[in-house]
């Protein structure tokens, strides 16, 4: 089975930066697109930021300038730089792969476990 595994979250005072990285592993092949969610207390689950894997990003509005998504198709790993944190921003992330399937002819998404991130003085 795929396995996503994300590191790098933890507590910081506000504007300051963490960097998440997550590796994906298993029996695949060159994940189609790697992305970070977010999911506030109480809310559901929103996309940050994704990458595919000609390295075509998106960002959403909110975090545009703060946060920088990066990937190394190599290693299968994508990675959030997250600079001039905000209380705001504080959520579990997520990490997703969307990864083609050859038995199944379709592409599976796949989730990590996710990673606190709190963001207080």
């Amino acid at each position: 089975q795929v396995q996503l595994v994300e590191s790098g979250g933890g507590s910081v005072q506000p504007g300051g930066s963490l960097r998440l990285s997550c590796v994906a592993s298993g029996s695949i092949s060159n994940p189609y697109s790697m992305g970070w969610y977010r999911q506030f207390p109480g809310k559901q689950r929103d996309v940050v930021a994704t990458m595919i894997a000609d390295g075509r990003t998106n960002v959403i509005d909110s975090v545009k300038g703060r946060f920088t998504i990066s990937r190394d198709n190599a290693k299968n790993t994508v990675y959030l730089q997250m600079n001039s944190l905000k209380p705001d921003d504080t959520a579990v992330y997520y990490c997703n792969a969307d990864i083609w399937s050859v038995s199944r002819g379709a592409i599976v998404t796949y989730w990590g476990q996710g990673t606190q991130v709190n963001v207080s003085s």
